[in-house]
């Protein structure tokens, strides 16, 4: 059978293009967008996915919990300032940043600390801001003001999520066994070669990981594709509803932080820049990829908890930049 379909995929992919498809199917347009949606979130967002999962098996191979907790202020808030700062160093998106952060939180890291460093690191890191300037380049007051509002927001969902959580344990069941059969594994082969283990955590944690980015990515195209831009354009000129509206915007296209600078710019004109200020910080930090990929690591109650407090903060601290500074 697996030689039989290998036939089939070499046949299509060298006379692929002789066959009249067009004439033998009738394809629904919309379903044409939606599989040109779905395959392009999905390329866009495997590299750095794989990133992720790799950084995530080194942490899991080399970090030692002792070694991670020596460097983690013992008050709980000023724990949130060496967050964002770990956050801006580190050059992955949405995507490749769950992983990280779960495994860290695995290792020892308090829970908010955590999540500053998987809601800071999307948007503050040096490829994020060097593409918003770039974008942004008659009014580079958007990038500056990106990076400004991203790290206020950052320690305010950390000092949110501590008021409301604390240290809890909010990984999930299968992630908590997981954790623990990979921490007895450990202990039995610390003599085996560290760079086949980090080789080994990567690949298990790629494919226990990639379904739900198949999933993500077919829900995003399902969305950008059925649901009209133009709707919410003209739902999205007031003061109180442009953020909102772009907000929601964000979630629903899933886009990478390398890249929404370009998207955004788009709106220039249509829309204010408190509001493109609020699509550029709140989409990195939550999308509907990345909520479908937390709630493979974490529990579903925190997973909403956290949508709701991201949400609420990124809207409020937008309108007091409107109020303040615009």
């Amino acid at each position: 059978m697996i030689y039989f379909l290998l036939v089939i995929f070499f046949a299509l992919f060298l006379f692929g293009d002789t066959i009249p498809f067009e004439n033998m199917f009738s394809i629904p347009p919309s379903l044409l967008d939606l599989n040109t949606m779905f395959i392009s979130i999905v390329l866009e967002a495997i590299p750095f996915v794989l990133l992720g999962v790799f950084i995530s098996a080194v942490i899991q191979t080399f970090l030692k919990e002792e070694t991670l907790k020596k460097y983690i202020p013992a008050n709980p808030y000023l724990a949130l300032f060496p967050a964002v700062a770990i956050g801006a160093v580190f050059p992955v998106c949405e995507c490749a940043i769950v992983p990280i952060v779960r495994r860290l939180i695995q290792k020892g890291m308090p829970l908010h600390v955590g999540i500053v460093i998987l809601v800071s690191a999307p948007v503050l890191n040096p490829i994020v801001f060097l593409s918003t300037f770039y974008a942004f380049q008659t009014d580079l007051s958007i990038a500056w003001a990106r990076m400004g509002l991203a790290f206020i927001v950052s320690l305010l969902v950390g000092a949110v999520i501590y008021q409301f959580f604390g240290n809890r344990w909010q990984l999930n069941k299968k992630t908590t066994e997981a954790a623990k059969h990979q921490h007895t594994h450990d202990n039995d082969n610390d003599r085996s070669g560290k760079i086949a283990e980090t080789f080994q955590h990567a690949s298990d944690e790629f494919f226990d990981m990639g379904k739900f980015l198949i999933i993500g990515a077919l829900f995003a195209g399902i969305v950008q594709t059925y649901v009209a831009r133009e709707t919410l354009m003209d739902i999205g000129n007031g003061a109180l509803a442009g953020p909102a509206v772009m907000m929601g915007l964000a979630y629903i296209l899933s886009l990478c932080s390398e890249a929404d600078a370009f998207v955004a710019s788009s709106f220039k004109g249509l829309f204010s820049s408190t509001s493109i200020l609020a699509f550029l910080v709140y989409g990195p930090m939550t999308d509907l990829k990345n909520t479908i990929l937390m709630l493979a690591y974490f529990k579903k109650r925190f997973v909403l908890a956290f949508l709701v407090i991201v949400t609420v903060v990124v809207y409020a601290v937008s309108l007091w930049y409107d109020a303040f500074f615009i």
